[in-house]
């Protein structure tokens, strides 16, 4: 939150499993088409909130296999724990609040005495969150009378179910509504309350989210029935909440559309972006649509026509270079011959390109450093480069666009390709 030295434009506080990330899209288009709106839109004066019911553990393997941004502030466990930018820097303050009423120990005795309780698997245990399995028509009278036993052995506990198989004991304070509440007081008490703040979700441990005062929701398309059946209950003519029509991070997407919270057209939705007017120059869009030339002309969704290649020329200042993440240096110019000769060697296979954390930074009256991390997946093969360029406007109108006037790479965590070559910008 400290990256902000004022209120966010915008904050969204997203569920992951079956909101963000749809595990039904092999090829990830909605989360891309996120991805790119929000690096090209809001990354800069936003805030990324990921709320997920995931361990750290299991948090962390999804984002080696899904292309995912890297969030502002993470809330994992079911709301029970919250940490801090790409450190993960715990809240502390947070963990003492749950304190209150709680006792690991007494909980754990409790449930022992249910044999139809399925304890899920050592990471899914935490500090603050006992987690089981349960067959759905058992899960209402387990949750009643294991809720009495709690409470007279002097606990106050939260009881959430979701999934339809799901059953999580919490501290009565913890939750992802709970959470998202303490990250806005918090926001407010330091003069930093978003303008905007969208929550989004898809299951039962999600609904606390849309009870927030003065939040945004959207219920995705393929909300499971136990959240239809709260808002039916709770906030059916809320007007702040709707159901989505979209699946997932398309959802998302539509509902920002739909409060006129900002942009809505990721630029992955616009067919020619040689033709996007606009107003000023912005360099993050610069980056995303760069890079999505890049990832179009590699599937050979771009036809190898004459005028790309003196474009892409034409955007990199002749005297400009480019340091590979192997250390060795370029010409932009002899970079762009080079990459026009993979036209469509991605053609077929499962080939993407992505920015993360697009962060630009004003050097001079025509420049901006922008740093950010450039992703590609190649099949089963996920890399990454920590990527600075620097662009100008110099002597350039908007319609022009941003010239390129040097790039610098490296790898991120030795994710160094096999063959070096094929990495190209």
């Amino acid at each position: 939150m400290d990256r902000l030295t004022s209120a966010a434009r915008l904050m969204i506080v997203s569920d992951l499993d079956h909101t963000m990330v749809d595990h039904h899209d092999s090829e990830n288009l909605s989360l891309l088409r996120f991805n790119a709106l929000w690096e090209a839109n809001y990354r800069d004066n936003s805030l990324l909130v990921f709320s997920t019911g995931r361990s750290p553990t299991l948090y962390k393997e999804l984002r080696k296999e899904k292309p995912m941004l890297t969030p502002d502030i993470t809330i994992m466990s079911v709301g029970t724990e919250i940490t801090y930018g790409n450190a993960m820097v715990p809240d502390d303050g947070w963990e003492t609040f749950l304190n209150n009423k709680w006792d690991r120990k007494i909980v754990t005795e409790e449930t022992s005495k249910f044999p139809e309780l399925s304890l899920q698997s050592e990471t899914e245990q935490r500090p603050h969150k006992v987690s089981f399995y349960v067959q759905k028509e058992k899960a209402q009278d387990i949750m009643k009378t294991l809720s009495k036993r709690l409470e007279e052995r002097g606990l106050d506990v939260k009881i959430i179910y979701s999934g339809g198989m799901d059953l999580d004991i919490l501290p009565q304070g913890a939750g992802k509504g709970q959470a998202l509440a303490y990250l806005l007081k918090k926001l407010k008490s330091e003069g930093k309350l978003p303008s905007n703040t969208l929550a989004c979700g898809d299951s039962g441990n999600d609904a606390e989210l849309f009870s927030i005062p003065d939040v945004y929701g959207v219920m995705v398309a393929n909300a499971q029935k136990e959240l239809l059946q709260w808002h039916a209950a709770n906030a059916k003519n809320n007007p702040k909440v709707i159901h989505a029509s979209e699946r997932c991070a398309a959802g998302i997407i539509q509902a920002i559309g739909h409060f006129k919270l900002g942009p809505s057209t990721s630029p992955r939705d616009v067919t020619d972006l040689s033709d996007c007017k606009m107003d000023n120059f912005v360099p993050a869009y610069e980056v995303v649509k760069f890079y999505l030339f890049f990832e179009k002309w590699r599937r050979g969704e771009i036809e190898h026509s004459e005028h790309y290649l003196p474009n892409l020329k034409a955007v990199c200042i002749p005297s400009g270079t480019f340091v590979h993440p192997s250390g060795v240096e370029k010409s932009l110019q002899e970079c762009v011959t080079s990459f026009g000769t993979c036209h469509a060697d991605k053609q077929g296979k499962q080939y993407r390109v992505w920015v993360d954390q697009v962060l630009p930074s004003q050097v001079g009256s025509d420049s901006w450093l922008v740093s950010f991390k450039k992703w590609e997946l190649s099949g089963e093969d996920m890399r990454c480069c920590i990527t600075t360029v620097l662009l100008s406007s110099k002597n350039k109108t908007v319609a022009d666009g941003l010239t390129w006037t040097h790039v610098h790479q490296t790898w991120l965590h030795g994710d160094a390709a096999s063959d070096s070559a094929t990495w190209f910008f």
